[in-house]
């Protein structure tokens, strides 16, 4: 199963970037673990959205944990949208990643 996580800003930008090496520390783990696959800000830079991997058997429960554990959440300077998503066309694409 994939997601999208869309990632609101609840703060003003200034504030933000004061988390920000935290938030992509927390990523790279994330990518580690192999379920991040891509992230980055939207333009405007009001928020920014992850593209993720999460088990079948624990979609919910993984996705809570990845909002809650990252530091954003922590400091109170974003506030997660999680959709699980399931591709039908290009799926295959990316199972390779």
């Amino acid at each position: 199963m994939y997601a999208l996580a869309i990632i609101r800003y609840r703060r003003p930008l200034e504030d933000v970037l004061t988390v920000l090496d935290a938030h992509r520390a927390y990523l790279r783990t994330l990518r580690e673990r192999g379920l991040l696959l891509v992230s980055g800000p939207l333009d405007p830079r009001h928020g920014g959205a992850l593209l993720l991997r999460v088990p079948d058997d624990r979609v919910h429960e993984t996705l809570d944990r990845i909002r809650d554990d990252d530091p954003f959440t922590a400091a109170g300077m974003a506030q997660y949208e999680l959709l699980p998503w399931a591709p039908t066309i290009g799926q295959e694409a990316l199972d390779r990643l």
